[in-house]
């Protein structure tokens, strides 16, 4: 394994990543970690699936920038496919980033949307993430 294969795997691992899980990408551009997307593929085996698929997802990664629009019908779209209990990880980028998205904003959305802020984590140099989970997936987990 090369040096840079260990801080792949590690991304995965943080993100809660599955081997075999079923993972769609919302709001891909140009800016977007593509190290984050390729450890992500190598842990579940296959490619993510595109904004436009129609199967049940494990995970959702929400790449989300501060002019993307509305945060809460991103949220919203992105429940649609989601398994009862996946988890959604909405991607931003860090402090003094271009399109950085105010913490705020995202806590203000979250429950809007019907879900609930698990944890904030870093998911390389220019990115963070913050996962969110339906309320039902939370409670039947204590």
């Amino acid at each position: 394994m090369a040096a840079g294969d260990a801080g792949n795997a590690d991304v995965a691992d943080k993100l809660g990543i599955e081997t075999g899980a079923v993972v769609q990408e919302i709001g891909w551009d140009e800016d977007v970690d593509d190290d984050l997307r390729a450890a992500v593929e190598e842990r579940i085996g296959s490619d993510l699936l595109d904004e436009d698929a129609d199967e049940v997802v494990d995970v959702v990664l929400l790449w989300w920038r501060e002019d993307d629009g509305d945060l809460v019908d991103a949220l919203m779209d992105a429940i649609g496919p989601l398994a009862d209990d996946g988890t959604i990880w909405v991607l931003t980028p860090k402090t003094g980033r271009p399109g950085h998205v105010e913490p705020s904003d995202i806590a203000e959305a979250v429950p809007t949307a019907g879900l609930a802020q698990t944890s904030n984590i870093s998911v390389g140099p220019d990115w963070s993430g913050t996962r969110l989970v339906s309320p039902k997936s939370v409670k039947t987990k204590r």
